[in-house]
């Protein structure tokens, strides 16, 4: 597998080239593909990237070859910009959160609804009974091929100086957010100043003081280094954050059945190695994180005044999620 290509940016046409005989005098197609993720190459993203290129090279007798390109290289540090390369084929894949394609299509956000599942149970249980089949479908609407769910896992809440239990504690606090209007929503309403910037960017305005924290899950936190940076940690499981593997919907129509077939036993594998890594190092990321930051987790006791302020976020969504869509991410 390939991981340090130049960063130039394929088109659908330059994708494929034709390769080696069948063994009955046809020829079969050779594949060269980018494939991009937000975090950095220490990522459990960037890991299982790497299985599903060496799954790809194996499986197809080295015919499919991938290019990994870690902190959205293809696109300058802009996730949203990154997703629109894959709908419109400049790259062949990516992983990106649901989130980011709330930046392009509201009724993406509908599974980040706040304090939706209450443990990954719940979240597993939901996208099997439905979830999943109701996201490929919206995601084909965008011209994209969603192989599956990933795991950003449940995002938590950093800060400089102030250590968050209740929503007063969040007031006039800059806080860095996704493009989504789903967060801003939040965070005004939790008294908060939210401000969207490319995840590129945040490690340098958390040092310079720019912002007062940021929301994430623990392994974008631990393998991006903010703990060098911020003093206080807030566990509160507020957001479930999955990530969709997608591929450009009109690359892989291009396939053959059985290549088809090669790209999607390799996803899976590489979904489930992504969530299993994701989940079993959570509690040894925790403790490292631990080492350097002031951790609260918060009791239900302080999670309900949480909860309770999100009732205003789920009126001004409700259109947006549609009824379909919140139904089928509801936990059982």
């Amino acid at each position: 597998m390939k991981r340090s290509a130049p960063l130039a940016i394929l088109s659908l046409t330059a994708l494929s080239v034709t390769a080696c005989g069948d063994g009955d005098g046809g020829e079969e197609e050779t594949y060269t593909w980018d494939f991009t993720v937000t975090t950095s190459n220490t990522s459990t993203w960037y890991e299982a990237a790497e299985l599903f290129g060496e799954t790809l090279d194996e499986e197809s007798d080295g015919r499919m070859q991938l290019n990994i390109h870690a902190n959205e290289q293809l696109s300058g540090g802009d996730p949203a910009a990154g997703v629109e390369q894959l709908m419109n084929g400049d790259k062949a894949f990516s992983y990106n959160s649901t989130i980011i394609y709330d930046g392009l299509d509201s009724r993406f956000s509908a599974i980040n609804a706040p304090f939706l599942f209450a443990d990954y149970e719940q979240a597993d249980s939901a996208i099997e009974a439905g979830a999943e089949d109701a996201y490929r479908e919206l995601s084909r609407e965008m011209g994209v091929e969603m192989l599956g769910f990933g795991e950003s896992g449940f995002r938590q809440l950093t800060t400089t100086d102030t250590p968050v239990t209740s929503p007063d504690d969040l007031a006039n606090l800059v806080i860095r957010v996704p493009g989504s209007s789903l967060f801003l929503n939040i965070f005004n309403e939790l008294g908060a100043d939210p401000t969207t910037m490319n995840f590129a960017e945040v490690y340098t305005s958390l040092q310079t003081g720019t912002i007062d924290g940021q929301e994430n899950p623990y392994d974008v936190i631990y393998s991006s280094g903010l703990q060098e940076v911020q003093d206080h940690l807030t566990v509160w499981n507020y957001v479930y954050d999955p990530l969709i593997l997608g591929m450009n919907a009109d690359l892989y129509d291009s396939l053959s059945e059985e290549d088809q077939q090669i790209v999607q036993d390799a996803a899976a594998e590489a979904n489930a190695f992504q969530i299993q890594q994701n989940r079993e190092l959570e509690e040894e990321q925790l403790a490292e994180l631990r080492e350097d930051m002031e951790v609260v987790e918060l009791s239900d006791d302080e999670l309900s005044a949480f909860r309770e302020a999100m009732e205003p976020v789920y009126d001004a969504h409700q259109e947006d999620w549609t009824e379909d869509l919140m139904e089928a991410v509801q936990p059982e």
